[in-house]
């Protein structure tokens, strides 16, 4: 991967994008967080990546888990709300400063200006940048003794929303060794990681000190399950309380009450490696577009779970479609003509593999000649980034890490983008995301948003495939799981059997 820039820092995002399906849960809530609950029993599609690091794919993990928590959160209509941070002022375009709540770490210390500084600083160093931080530079020192200042290099309207991000989230000092950042008992949420069994399992307690409350769950017994079949047969069977990301193929086999369907802002795309390789020519990117067919994923693969892919930004996020603009200027597609590629897709959504072989089908119709690699996530992120395949079969939220549309366009197709698994760099691409970043007013920074989505399309580095529904399933007796259609929380104090 090429080493992220200092970008010039996104320019405001004053409304965060609205979603058709908002946070929900089966009831409960912090304020009726009372006695010694059962603990619960969660299966997870993904085991930790990257040693439980903050910065990476991990962090979801975490946040998910109620672990870890930042300065700021989204809450449902994707606003940024206080978390760690109770209240915050803008000084000036550069200058921010937020007051911090009454907060303990869970190994005892206490949530202070300093360690905040430190957790923030820890983050722009991380390298690669957590995605949250993609293009953007930022310091941050105590001020007072409540009150942390943050400055940003460019002007930043967007920043309380950053700083939701899983992957900002504030650990004590404890954490932060030379080596690795260790979140085992130095985060802040309802939940504290006790022991970690490889890539098996987690066990998690409850972390009384809590300051917005005792959870009602005992504690957490996680269980990572690669396999989505076996992730449902342990609901079914009773062996978990909770199983998220339910293969459609098993949807079926839930009742109806137990399983939970949830529009999120997910898409399920195809990216080109624009950088080597066959696709490095982009008429044959184009006769690979030409060649797929999303609406047959939709129905076959995602059996209706899904929409057929329109853009990088679905159906979910809903003011989307009235902003759309036809991408311009793509290539003539060539004829593939027996050109051999390889499609690289993990196994922990199982639904990635399937449409891996539709996809196989559908390219060797157009001439292709197709090649699989299947491996589990953790296996084979480094390997993508690093373009040694043709292609790339991912679902990705595009409103994950920062809740703004114009950060994952920055972050996924700009020539130094942290996550440009299409290893795209194209200067038209480029200008428009640049553009999009300086725009401020929030119908103005959509639609600048949705120029730039159709520069990306333009090239053929990505092909939408689908946009996704996440179906979660959950045990007749549980009450007050979150759904969360940034897919950012699932367990919370309310959270109970």
């Amino acid at each position: 991967m090429r080493s992220p820039r200092r970008r010039r820092a996104v320019a405001g995002l004053l409304l965060a994008p609205l979603l058709t399906g908002c946070f929900a849960s089966g009831g409960g809530t912090a304020d009726d967080a009372s006695g010694d609950g059962s603990r619960l029993r969660v299966a997870l599609a993904f085991p930790p990546a990257e040693n439980l690091s903050p910065y990476g794919a991990d962090a979801t993990l975490l946040s998910r888990l109620g672990v870890t928590e930042g300065l700021t959160k989204l809450d449902a209509n994707g606003v940024a709300a206080p978390a760690l941070a109770e209240s915050w002022t803008r000084e000036n375009d550069r200058n921010w400063l937020f007051t911090l709540r009454e907060a303990t770490f869970q190994d005892g210390t206490e949530l202070t200006p300093a360690t905040v500084a430190a957790a923030l600083t820890r983050a722009t160093e991380a390298e690669p940048v957590t995605a949250a931080l993609s293009g953007t530079a930022l310091t941050a020192k105590a001020d007072g003794d409540r009150r942390v200042r943050v400055t940003t290099e460019e002007p930043d309207p967007a920043l309380p929303l950053r700083l939701s991000s899983p992957g900002l989230a504030i650990l004590s000092a404890k954490a932060y060794g030379a080596e690795r950042v260790n979140p085992v008992g130095t985060a802040t949420g309802p939940f504290e990681i006790t022991e970690v069994t490889g890539t098996s399992g987690a066990t998690l307690d409850r972390f009384d000190g809590y300051w917005g409350g005792r959870a009602q769950a005992s504690g957490i017994d996680a269980r990572f399950i690669a396999d989505g079949s076996a992730r449902t047969n342990a609901l079914r069977t009773g062996q978990v309380d909770l199983a998220e990301a339910v293969p459609v193929s098993q949807a079926a086999t839930l009742d109806k009450g137990t399983r939970r369907e949830t529009a999120t802002t997910r898409t399920t795309s195809l990216l080109l490696n624009t950088e080597s390789g066959a696709f490095e020519d982009p008429k044959l990117r184009a006769a690979a577009r030409e060649a797929v067919d999303g609406s047959v994923l939709a129905q076959d693969v995602y059996e209706g779970h899904a929409d057929a892919g329109v853009g990088i930004f679905g159906p979910a996020v809903t003011w989307a479609a009235g902003k759309r603009v036809e991408p311009a200027g793509r290539a003539e597609a060539a004829d593939p003509d027996g050109t051999s590629v390889t499609i690289a897709t993990y196994d922990n959504r199982p639904e990635l593999p399937e449409v891996a072989q539709v996809l196989q089908q559908q390219l060797r119709e157009a001439g292709f000649e197709v090649k699989l690699e299947v491996r589990e996530y953790s296996r084979l992120e480094s390997d993508a980034l690093a373009g040694k395949f043709d292609a790339f079969v991912g679902a990705r939220n595009s409103l994950l890490d920062t809740g703004d549309p114009v950060s994952i366009l920055a972050s996924d197709f700009t020539c130094d983008g942290s996550y440009n698994l299409a290893l795209l760099c194209d200067k038209k691409v480029d200008r428009a995301v640049a553009a999009a970043e300086k725009e401020s007013d929030t119908a103005e920074r959509q639609q600048a948003a949705m120029n730039a989505e159709a520069a990306i399309l333009g090239t053929d580095a990505t092909v939408p495939l689908v946009h996704q529904r996440i179906i979660t399933g959950v045990g007749d007796s549980v009450r007050g799981v979150i759904l969360d259609p940034y897919e950012r929380t699932l367990v919370g104090t309310g959270t109970r059997r």
